[in-house]
């Protein structure tokens, strides 16, 4: 090989300064991988908040905060209404099950005074008739 230069020849930096933009640098060379749309969010978001003030940074605190409050009270709230619906099921089943033994106690008793008062009736008139 040798040593000598073809200044008739350009090298690859002057070829890479007189290309217009949007040529291909080499053709039939592969181009490099364009950045994804999440290297360049976060480069944009990096470059955004890289000169912020404080008072910048209190503000996106309190926003996060508010937003995160948020989120939490509509699932605490979702999550205590479904607790309480539980177990107020729960006590109204054992609440209707007591009364309904109550109301069947009560019943009997009631129904038996009014069998035996009628029977008593009953064996009164008979026994008035007998006479």
């Amino acid at each position: 090989m040798s040593s000598t230069f073809d200044n008739s020849i350009p090298v690859l930096t002057e070829v890479l300064k007189t290309e217009a933009p949007g040529e291909d640098p080499l053709p039939g060379a592969t181009a490099p991988l364009a950045p994804t749309k999440a290297e360049i969010a976060a480069a944009l978001e990096a470059e955004a908040v890289d000169g912020w003030t404080d008072a910048e940074w209190a503000m996106m605190e309190h926003r996060l905060a508010e937003r995160i409050m948020h989120k939490l009270q509509s699932r605490v709230d979702f999550v205590l209404e479904q607790r309480i619906k539980d177990s107020m099921a729960e006590v109204l089943t054992h609440a209707l099950h007591g009364l309904t033994n109550e109301i069947r106690i009560g019943l009997h008793d009631t129904i038996e005074k009014i069998v035996a008062r009628a029977v008593s009736q009953e064996l009164v008139h008979l026994q008035a008739q007998k006479k």
